[in-house]
């Protein structure tokens, strides 16, 4: 299925059957993290093809149900039912529809960084943390804290998390970039109003499926005492690992595994995901821009601005969808700003 492509049943049911072939070969469980691959690729098809089928099923419901309404013979109240649920499936296609993107089916590996202010700005990534962990309980995904570093009186000076689930990749592009945060800081005596900056960053998760070439001559590994959550034996050796790509200049680090050696591979799977997203950057010609966004953790960059004092407002600049309804979206209800983002994106590249 290509973006704004038309979704073709039959080869999605032959795809389906290749899938499931490969899955009942006698050597499918080899290799782990491809199995999984796979059935997460089978899950994904048959959802879709459910989908479309319950789509066409409730089209000719839909049109009989206006029939009968013309007759008298069923209630409007009917007819919305109906109607709403048609509209959800639609939906959720359209939506799949706009994440045709090879890598879009992928996990997703993502960090949130605070920008200058200190506890301000650590306690905001601290509260951005708490709304992403919230969504991805709702969207029945998983996730895993590959590194975890705490502010040093408050919030999260850096996080990277691993997310899986169906479209995390393609879910969580949408939120790349600086959110900003407007409030009367808990943390000033004076209860003057604040303005914290914090920039999140997502890359797809790359497995064995993918193939990503790192000369080890390229790679400064550097191992230290771990200072993050998880109990004392953190603090008794250097089990912590930090990895440095020296001709990007990338650094990925993992500090939350006992054994340094699961540290290391932890980082790489980090590594390797960065590396094979500024590779899809450079295809894209949009490398610049995703290095300004980094450098540039401030006024007139971000794309979310989340406004708590002297009113209640969240208003994504990109697509210029808000809602007064701040808690909603601190717990988690961020999908309408998800869903417009990617449908503008089709919009604007078809």
């Amino acid at each position: 299925m290509n973006s704004g492509g038309i979704f073709d049943l039959a080869s999605k049911e032959a795809e389906l059957e290749k899938l499931r072939a490969k899955s009942v070969e006698p050597s499918f469980w080899n290799n782990n993290e491809r199995a999984s691959s796979i059935l997460k690729k089978i899950s994904i098809i048959e959802k879709e093809i459910n989908l479309w089928k319950d789509l066409e099923r409730r089209h000719g419901d839909v049109e009989v149900l206006l029939e009968f309404a013309e007759a008298g013979e069923s209630s409007p109240e009917e007819v919305e039912v109906e109607l709403k649920a048609y509209q959800t499936i639609l939906e959720d296609l359209e939506l799949r529809l706009t994440l045709g993107d090879e890598q879009d089916q992928m996990d997703a590996i993502l960090t949130i960084h605070p920008g200058a202010g200190g506890t301000e700005s650590q306690d905001w990534a601290e509260m951005l943390y708490r709304m992403y962990s919230r969504w991805i309980e709702q969207k029945g995904f998983e996730m895993t804290i590959l590194d975890y570093q705490p502010g040093e009186e408050a919030g999260i000076k850096d996080i990277t998390i691993e997310v899986r689930g169906e479209y995390a990749y393609g879910l969580l592009k949408a939120e790349a970039g600086v959110h900003r945060l407007v409030r009367i800081s808990p943390f000033d005596s004076n209860s003057r109003r604040h303005t914290s900056f914090v920039s999140v960053f997502v890359y797809p998760s790359v497995n064995d499926e993918i193939e990503v070439e790192i000369n080890p001559n390229d790679l400064r590994i550097d191992t230290f005492r771990a200072s993050g959550a998880g109990g004392q034996h953190v603090n008794r050796t250097d089990s912590a690992v930090r990895i440095t790509h020296i001709p990007t200049g990338i650094v990925a680090q993992c500090q939350n595994e006992r054994s340094q050696h699961k540290n290391k591979s932890q980082a790489m799977k980090v590594l390797k995901s960065r590396l094979y997203q500024l590779e899809k950057e450079k295809e894209k010609e949009a490398v610049k821009e995703l290095e300004s966004q980094k450098k540039d953790i401030g006024w007139g960059s971000q794309i979310r601005s989340y406004v708590f004092h002297p009113y209640s407002l969240v208003k994504d600049h990109r697509t210029k969808l808000e809602t007064g309804n701040i808690q909603a979206v601190m717990d988690g209800k961020i999908d309408p700003f998800i869903r417009a983002y990617l449908m503008q994106r089709i919009k604007t590249n078809s």
